[in-house]
């Protein structure tokens, strides 16, 4: 008889734990919490939306297997989609295949692209997913500075390069910075990914969250790039359908097989209701999205100014994207110590900044896009007064 414990592979207990439940367990033990925590926003899906799936016909067809890459009509409107706002011509070079959100996206790119103990630079702050699901498949996250604006610095991703390189990931704008990469940058990662036989893979989830006049650029745009350029995209955020768990990712053709193999096992097909769902919220478009979007950006203004009227204690860039900022705090406690004083004592939930990576110093990631205009004003009072009496 074996005297062994039973327990977890080290490979999973290697990875990091998963910051958002846990922060969601703490809210659940505060009554009355509001959350700047999560990353969706506080709309639902389109009105149109909801009248479709209530009103499908109970056909045989909805309970059935449907194609690993999503049913025909959701992938030509996405293929016009992408045409006529991202400038992807999708051509014999290209393959379409529609997933359960973008994080699975990601971990087919990474299954199909690398073997264990190769290696996928992220550029710091990370999206703490893509580092969990790097770790995951017994690779090596191989972690990039970037600069005080969280914009990258070519020349330390040239150097982080190796023989083990596999890709490099993109996410713009950003989660958790809010950065948008300038269009010359992403243009010269993809050169450089090109130059040097690995993939870029890009992060778009956040392709219609952009302010002032800074636009989003999707790489798979540029000439002669589909041999090396995987992206990725979600309606989750866009849609208000993040638990409808529907995105899509263009990829190189030469990956189709890979992927499909790497869906067919652990999904099987996305959802077709949600499919369904999600044909519908396309042909409204990203109108719905800027109905919306000047409120969301009317509540980033008014926490910014907030939070740089406590610059004693707290340093914020200013960044044009998605619906986070990453603040530094002035302070020996951590990220993990301010969050649970945050929830506990003042009943006001934020990300704390280890989860991204950012170690360096006490970092928040502070969301603004799962309120409404009401509800984040007494949330932002709550955590600038919990920062202030924390911290001085």
């Amino acid at each position: 008889m074996s005297t062994k414990p039973f327990s977890a592979s080290q490979r999973m207990m290697d990875v990091q734990l998963p910051i958002i439940p846990i922060v969601s367990d703490l809210i659940k033990k505060n009554p009355g919490t509001i959350s700047l925590g999560q990353g969706v926003v506080y709309y639902g899906p389109p009105k149109k939306v909801i009248l479709k799936i209530s009103k499908l016909n109970p056909s045989a067809d909805y309970h059935m297997y449907s194609e690993v890459q999503g049913i025909t009509k959701l992938r030509s409107i996405i293929s016009e989609k992408l045409m006529s706002e991202n400038k992807i011509n999708l051509n014999e070079g290209h393959e379409l295949i529609v997933t359960a959100g973008s994080n699975m996206g990601f971990m087919n790119a990474v299954l199909a692209i690398a073997d264990p103990n190769d290696e996928i630079i992220l550029l710091r702050p990370y999206y703490f997913n893509h580092e969990m699901a790097i770790n995951m498949i017994n690779c090596k996250s191989i972690i990039v500075d970037t600069d005080l604006h969280y914009q990258p610095c070519m020349e330390k991703i040239v150097t982080a390069i190796t023989s083990h390189t596999k890709a490099i990931v993109t996410v713009s704008p950003n989660n958790p910075s809010g950065a948008v990469y300038e269009r010359k940058m992403l243009e010269e990662i993809n050169k450089l990914c090109k130059e040097k036989g690995i993939y870029h893979i890009s992060d778009e989830a956040y392709e219609y969250f952009t302010f002032g006049k800074v636009n989003h650029f999707s790489p798979a745009s540029i000439a002669n790039s589909c041999d090396h350029t995987i992206s990725l995209y979600s309606l989750s955020k866009a849609y208000g359908f993040a638990s409808w768990r529907i995105g899509y990712m263009v990829i190189p053709k030469h990956l189709s097989l890979s992927i499909k193999k790497a869906q067919d096992t652990y999904l099987i097909c996305p959802t077709r209701i949600a499919q369904e769902a999600a044909i519908t919220a396309l042909e409204v478009g990203r109108e719905y999205t800027r109905e919306y979007l000047n409120k969301i950006e009317n509540i980033r203004n008014k926490l910014y100014s907030q939070l740089t009227a406590i610059n004693n204690i707290c340093t914020i860039p200013l960044t044009m994207g998605a619906f986070y900022f990453l603040i530094k705090l002035k302070t020996r406690l951590t990220g993990v110590e301010i969050v649970d004083k945050l929830i506990n004592k003042y009943k006001i939930a934020v990300i704390p900044g280890e989860t991204f990576g950012m170690n360096d110093g006490c970092y928040l990631r502070v969301g603004y896009g799962s309120l409404d205009e009401k509800m984040s004003e007494i949330g932002t009072q709550r955590l600038i007064k919990g920062l202030k009496e924390i911290i001085t």
